[in-house]
């Protein structure tokens, strides 16, 4: 039985993850912390935490796991390069999964992504389209950033300087070289995302929705079921579905 401790529990994914464990029969929810909980104190009687809170705090708690020796899968997205670099520190000594989306359909179209990218070639222009609710704090979105970084890895290209986040004005004509990035906000969207191929004559249009919670959750809760016994690094969702 692997015991995990969900941080952020009372949060949106928070709740999702208690309501969707009880179908795991080899995972038992120990404790759940959230804004002023002592993770610490609670993280002996654990084997893995899912982090599911706001960017500055997964750094702070990838370092209690790595005292600890707790295997960590991470939910919360939005981190800058110093959060980032913080995280991979503490991925020294302990495994962690780390994905911008733990759905299995949503995997299923990173991996679309980077085929249809590398058989369509140049000749197709990019763009990537998300919405998600009004609460949503950080744009793009984690996921389309996944996405957006599988575009430019195939394309060879430098995302700071092909990117171009909305269009505004007079912009001229759009380049072969520029990845189109979109950002949506409205309501109680859970999750759209679709990626653009669009060249003369035809256009592919990858979508994967999101309708409830539920998915994201049993995907992490998953990911903590592997990630117990694998070697100290960073995985993602593509390393516990086997996608690689």
């Amino acid at each position: 039985m692997t015991r995990i401790l969900i941080n952020g529990s009372k949060g949106r994914m928070g709740q999702a993850l208690l309501a969707c464990a009880a179908h795991h029969p080899g995972l038992q929810v120990v404790a759940g912390t959230d804004v002023g909980d002592n993770l610490e104190a609670l993280l002996p009687g654990t084997d893995v935490v899912i982090d599911f809170t706001l960017h500055h705090v997964t750094a702070g708690v990838a370092e209690a796991c790595a005292r600890h020796g707790k295997g960590l899968v991470i939910g919360t997205t939005g981190h800058n390069d110093t959060e980032k670099a913080a995280i991979r520190a503490a991925a020294a000594s302990i495994p962690m999964v780390w994905a911008s989306n733990y759905s299995t359909g949503v995997n299923t179209l990173f991996w679309l992504t980077r085929k249809a990218a590398e058989i369509l070639g140049p000749g197709f222009d990019l763009e990537v389209v998300e919405m998600h609710h009004r609460l949503k704090k950080d744009a793009p979105s984690g996921t389309a950033t996944t996405l957006l970084e599988i575009l430019g890895e195939v394309r060879e290209v430098q995302l700071a300087e092909a990117l171009r986040h909305g269009r505004q004005g007079i912009t001229g004509e759009r380049t072969a070289s520029e990845i189109g990035i979109h950002a949506i906000r409205g309501g109680d969207v859970v999750g759209d995302h679709t990626v653009i191929f669009a060249a003369n004559g035809e256009r592919v249009e990858l979508t994967h929705k999101a309708s409830n919670r539920d998915t994201f959750a049993n995907g992490a809760l998953r990911a903590a079921a592997w990630v117990p016994g694998r070697a100290a690094g960073v995985y993602d969702m593509q390393d516990v579905l086997g996608l690689k």
